[in-house]
């Protein structure tokens, strides 16, 4: 584990160093301002490939590329429903931010997105039609926004994959009984006695172990469909690179650690076996923050590993654009497959390490006092 984070990282700096020098270079042979519009905004791509967005962009450019356009759903004055592409499709507009003395571009809406503005994928309400910056912020009303973002639908695409892993899988055995598996239940089975025996079982041990089995399970089948799903190109979701979906998570291991805990447990939590009481004064709020804590570094470790993955691939990709020659295709295409098959190890071992976590939490929650 430690090895595979660490190759990582040196291959994350490598590519930030490699697209920092090539950035330079390039920008130091620029002529005049008509060629630094046009230059290649290799931030600009990662940010919107890695970010939600309010359509799936399948192919093809910004404007003229096939897109799936999702529905806005907007509360304000009432229920306002339209089309993203709107929004998408709208009139291309400029601001003048007076603090930073930056031109920003955004996008007007059209038709039933009148009066309506999509700036870094969040809606905001135009003021007499503009809206005000300052430092390089929109400060307009945002109406209250129900809309189906790209995580949102991969999120219930992974959600009915999964139910449709345990159902299948459940049905087959209840009508062959235990017989050798096949079809789908061939490939569940192994991981399911996997999460079971190795990470259920081996940490929460053989008495309580059966009880949390069934959560185990629910996220590291969540966590691996949502990551291999992430990988493919067409789709190009980032759903467990998604802060937002990795603290809900984390939530979940909080609660289910929370609401397990025993006296023993709690005994720790607010009177440390051993520790004299002056001390406990001390120990209680560290023992307090260690509760929270431990859910925020398996919400850190999941987004950060998950959002790297895509980072570093796009960056070696962007070299080629960047420099405008095919010829470091040489070296930035052999990198970032191998990043690419790193990250199909990747997706298995987070989903891993997230469930197996998650039982060591509880198990600490459920421990019997032994003295």
């Amino acid at each position: 584990m430690i090895g595979q984070n660490t190759i990582k990282s040196v291959l994350l700096a490598i590519s930030v160093l490699l697209v920092s020098l090539v950035s330079f270079a390039e920008t130091t042979h620029k002529k005049d301002e008509l060629e630094l519009e046009h230059e290649f905004d290799i931030s600009g791509l990662i940010m919107h490939h890695i970010k939600d967005a309010h359509e799936i962009h399948l192919w093809g450019g910004a404007h003229d590329g096939v897109s799936i356009y999702l529905p806005i759903i907007l509360l304000d004055n009432g229920t306002k429903v339209f089309s993203s592409s709107h929004l998408y499709h709208g009139e291309e507009m400029t601001a003048e931010d007076h603090a930073t003395h930056e031109t920003i571009h955004y996008t007007v809406g059209v038709g039933p997105a009148e009066g309506y503005a999509l700036y870094h994928e969040k809606i905001y309400k135009l003021d007499n039609g503009e809206l005000h910056f300052e430092d390089g912020h929109p400060h307009n009303a945002k109406p209250t926004s129900l809309s189906m973002t790209k995580n949102v639908i991969v999120l219930l695409i992974v959600a009915l994959l999964v139910c449709w892993f345990a159902f299948s899988t459940a049905k087959y055995y209840k009508k062959n009984g235990a017989v050798a598996p096949k079809g789908i239940a061939k490939f569940i089975e192994p991981l399911v006695i996997f999460v079971r025996d190795d990470i259920a079982k081996d940490n929460i041990g053989e008495h309580k172990y059966m009880k949390y089995t069934p959560y185990l399970l629910t996220i590291f089948f969540f966590i691996l469909t949502g990551n291999l799903l992430g990988l493919l190109p067409m789709l190009g979701a980032n759903l467990t690179g998604n802060i937002t979906i990795t603290f809900f998570l984390a939530v979940c291991t909080l609660l289910a650690t929370v609401f397990s805990g025993n006296k023993n447990y709690w005994k720790h939590i607010f009177a440390t076996p051993g520790v004299p009481k002056p001390l406990l004064i001390i120990m209680m709020p560290i023992e307090l923050v260690g509760i929270l804590t431990k859910p925020f570094a398996l919400m850190i470790r999941l987004f950060a590993n998950m959002t790297a993955g895509h980072v570093i691939i796009l960056a070696f990709v962007g070299i080629i654009f960047i420099n405008k020659n095919i010829a470091w295709g040489a070296l930035s295409v052999p990198m970032a497959l191998f990043i690419s098959v790193l990250e199909i190890l990747v997706a298995f071992l987070q989903a891993y390490l997230f469930a197996m976590l998650s039982a060591l939490f509880i198990s600490a929650a459920v421990e019997e006092d032994h003295h």
